[in-house]
Parts: C-alpha cells; sequence; structure tokens
C-alpha cells in the first residue's frame, strides 16, 4: 500500500515538475520575444539605457524573466535535474511562434530544422552533465578567479563584436556573454545558498561565515544577473532565434566547465560521456548556423509615407511658341499659318469670314 501511495506521489510531483517546467519555458519565451521586439524598436547610441529603463515594455520582460526563473526554481523542488533541464530548452521552441506571430509571419523551415538540432544538442549536453553535490561548491579563492575571468572573457566579446558590421555576429558575441554571465551567477548563488545553510544554527562552522563574504557574493550575483540581461538586450538585435539558441547553449556551458575545472566533477559514462558532450555540441552547432541563416522575427515595417525618388530634374518643356521655331512668314496673328504648313495650299491662305473686307456699297441711281 505504502509503495504504491508513493508510487502516485512520485508520478504527481514528476506531473508538477513537468507543468512548472513548461510555465518556465513559456514565461522565458515570452521576455525573450518582448525583448527582441524593443531591441528592434529602439535605436542605440548614448542614453539607450536609460530610454530603455523608461519604457514599460522593459519591466515586462524583466518580471517574465523573474517569473521564469521561480518557475524553474519550483520545478526543481518537484522534479530531478535530468527531467527539469531538458525541458528548459524548450524556450527556443516557444520563443519562434510566438515571435513569428508578433512580426505577422510564419515560422520558416530552416528556422524549425535549427530549433530541433539546437534542441537536441542542448538535450544531449545536459543528459551527461553530473549535478553537484551540495557541499561541493566555490571558496572564496576559486570565487574571485572566476569573476574575474569572467569579466575578461564578457570584455572580449563584447569589445570583439563592436567591430564587426554584421548585427547578426554581434547578437552571437553578446548572446555568449549573457549566457556566460547568467552561468557565473548560478554557481555564485549556489556558493551563497550554501554559506547561508553553514550560518544557520546546526550547520557546519566552516565555509563562508564573514559578512563581507556574503554581501561580496550577493553584489557579485546581482551584478552578473542585471549584466546578463543587458547582454540579452544587445544580442536580440541581431534577431531572436540564433540568439536565443546561443544563450541556452552557452550557460549549461559555461556550468558544465566550472564544475569539471574547479568542482571536480566529470561527464557520466566516463570517456563515453565526454563523446557525449562533443557530439552535442556539434549539433547544437549546426541548429545554431541554421537559426542564423534563416530570417530573423522582427517586428513587422509599419506603413508610412511613400519617399520621393531622388535623381536630376526633368527638364521642364519648352513652350510651343511660334517664335521659338523657324517659320516662312514672320506673320503673327490668326493670318498666320500653321507652323511647318506649306504657303501654297489655297485652303490655308483663305481669309476667314469674318475678317474679310465688306463689299463695296452700289453706286446710286442716276
Amino acid at each position: 500500500m505504502s509503495a504504491a501511495m508513493n508510487a502516485v506521489g512520485g508520478a504527481a510531483g514528476t506531473a508538477v515538475a513537468v507543468l512548472l517546467s513548461l510555465v518556465s519555458a513559456a514565461g522565458y519565451a515570452l521576455a525573450a520575444v518582448a525583448q527582441s521586439r524593443l531591441a528592434s524598436a529602439s535605436a542605440g547610441g548614448r542614453g539607450a539605457l536609460r530610454r530603455l529603463l523608461a519604457r514599460p515594455q522593459w519591466w515586462w520582460a524583466v518580471g517574465l524573466n523573474a517569473a521564469g526563473a521561480l518557475a524553474h526554481v519550483a520545478a526543481l523542488h518537484y522534479g530531478p535535474l535530468t527531467l527539469v533541464q531538458p525541458l528548459g530548452a524548450l524556450t527556443l521552441v516557444a520563443a519562434l511562434p510566438i515571435g513569428a506571430y508578433g512580426a505577422h509571419r510564419r515560422v520558416s523551415r530552416i528556422e524549425w530544422r535549427g530549433a530541433l538540432w539546437t534542441l537536441a544538442g542542448l538535450v544531449g549536453l545536459v543528459a551527461v552533465t553530473g549535478p553537484v553535490a551540495p557541499d561541493e561548491v566555490l571558496d572564496l579563492r576559486e570565487t574571485l578567479i572566476v569573476t574575474a575571468a569572467t569579466l575578461l572573457l564578457i570584455a572580449l566579446l563584447v569589445s570583439r563584436q563592436r567591430s564587426g558590421d554584421r548585427k547578426r555576429g554581434r547578437g552571437l558575441g553578446h548572446a555568449t556573454a549573457s549566457g556566460v554571465a547568467s552561468a557565473v551567477g548560478s554557481a555564485l548563488t549556489q556558493t551563497l545558498t550554501a554559506a547561508l545553510a553553514r550560518d544557520l544554527p546546526g550547520g557546519p562552522a566552516d565555509g563562508l561565515t564573514g559578512w563581507w563574504q556574503t554581501a561580496l557574493l550577493a553584489v557579485l550575483i546581482a551584478a552578473f544577473a542585471v549584466g546578463g540581461l543587458l547582454l540579452s538586450q544587445a544580442a536580440y538585435r541581431g534577431g531572436l532565434a540564433a540568439p536565443l539558441a546561443v544563450v541556452n547553449l552557452s550557460n549549461p556551458a559555461a556550468a558544465a566547465v566550472i564544475g569539471v575545472a574547479l568542482l571536480g566533477e566529470t561527464f557520466r559514462a566516463g570517456v563515453w560521456g565526454w563523446a557525449v558532450a562533443a557530439v552535442a555540441a556539434l549539433v547544437a552547432a549546426r541548429g545554431v548556423v541554421l537559426l542564423t541563416t534563416g530570417p530573423s522575427p522582427r517586428l513587422a515595417p509599419q506603413p508610412g509615407p511613400v519617399p520621393t525618388p531622388r535623381g536630376p530634374t526633368p527638364p521642364a518643356q519648352p513652350s510651343a511658341r511660334p517664335t521659338d521655331q523657324p517659320s516662312a512668314r514672320p506673320t503673327a496673328g490668326p493670318l498666320a499659318p500653321p507652323i511647318g504648313t506649306a504657303l501654297d495650299e489655297p485652303a490655308l491662305l483663305a481669309v476667314p469670314d469674318g475678317l474679310k473686307a465688306p463689299d463695296p456699297l452700289p453706286e446710286p441711281a442716276r
């Protein structure tokens, strides 16, 4: 009886986790579409951030991102990481039709193929990534090293993409930086959570127990969260599908690098896990290439006045004056024949009736 109840409870928890994962993917997708529309409608330059913060649509996008993050955390409470994390990749699949609907067009076959390739690669990458043990967190020295390396990488990506000419290239560079910043923020959040747990009554005495270390972690987490959001906003200037795919790929990839390099993690199945991760990365890269070549879902162009064609002004037509053309008779008036008419035509030499001289008066009778 108890086994049956546990099975029912486990199935219910799995269903709740799937439902919350779908809600999280929808929230992230709506936020990405809103950010993409803001990026297409707003201009860059000085004061762009101030104008962006003054728009209510931006704060709607921030709220949708926060709602997606909370739903994702709640899904992890009810379901395992191996189930919840791959379902988060549905953000890309949900964002494509939503963005296409906002741009008044259909999703192309290339975009669907690119989304499926990217989704398959992302699921394969997450499937072989081992979860972090509760006690395996970054210490203060590792936190500072990761922060410095991440800031250097973000600066390199942003500076290189600013010099590019293609908007899609700039979008992918900023998208990579956004995913890396979000991954580092997640790793630091886990460290902060572990530090606060150690400070609770009954917790271990080791770890980050100083208040200034906790405050430093909180500041870094906030900085990486805001930076990742602003970098994704800049990435969507080059479109929606390809930058969103790169954000979803670079986030788990950067988290895997941190876990393997600093937390002693490894891919599942040993050498085969590394091979699966490499193949999954190639599959995802193929999907990103397809999404880059496909049309980007942007705002539909608004009707406006028809532009006046530029070019040389056509010369004015000369007025048809008898004096501008050569004439055999330099006479003017109604008695002058039309230009180019022969003078020996009797019908043209006839004088109109109204201009004839009156007939002579008859002679008086004698």
